[in-house]
């Protein structure tokens, strides 16, 4: 009896080292309590700002976030082209650092009611010993035209390392399905509002 115990309690141990070692992150995010997301029916999506190494990153991101948007039915987003060219017609130069009057002039001229902007801070392969496994890290802000506040907002990473792949050589998602990911959970959260 004793020893039936013990393999129990070696089980339960062993389940909960699995399980805490599963790697994942809860996203965090801001969403305006005030505001009535359903009134957004066009938005904008802004080139992200690249903190990575890969020059490419942050318009992977931006495409992957437009398609996810148009998924979901609920917004029509503006082509990107007709962004750059509004962004080059009004003279701005960092996107990052825009300030309510150019985010409403920026609106106005694309005929969005909000724009969606962020960065791309990690886009790469994390290493542990001879494993490796891509990891994504974004954070997405979309702001109301009319009033140039930010509405939303969310920070997360995906990909890594999970205990799987550490300690059992299990297969890790592509970069693809990482970027997916990441997207698609931080474009569920404005879908409960």
């Amino acid at each position: 009896m004793n020893l039936c115990k013990k393999y129990i309690l070696t089980i339960v141990i062993l389940i909960t080292v699995m399980i805490s070692g599963c790697r994942g992150s809860v996203p965090l995010y801001y969403i305006d309590p005030n505001v009535d997301f359903s009134f957004f029916k066009n938005v904008a999506v802004l080139p992200l700002d690249n903190l990575t190494n890969n020059k490419a990153s942050a318009e992977i991101v931006r495409h992957m976030v437009i398609s996810e948007l148009l998924a979901t039915g609920l917004v029509n987003v503006v082509i990107p082209g007709e962004v750059m060219s509004a962004i080059n017609e009004l003279g701005i130069r960092n996107i990052s650092s825009l300030n309510k009057n150019q985010i409403k002039t920026l609106g106005n001229t694309l005929n969005v009611d909000a724009v969606i902007m962020g960065s791309v801070e990690q886009y790469g392969d994390i290493k542990s010993g001879s494993m490796s496994a891509p990891e994504v890290t974004i954070t997405l802000m979309m702001a109301d035209i009319a009033s140039g506040n930010i509405i939303w907002s969310i920070s997360l990473t995906r990909g890594g390392l999970d205990f799987m792949s550490r300690h059992f050589g299990a297969k890790t998602e592509t970069m693809s399905e990482v970027v997916q990911g990441v997207v698609r959970e931080a474009i569920q959260t404005l879908l409960a509002y």
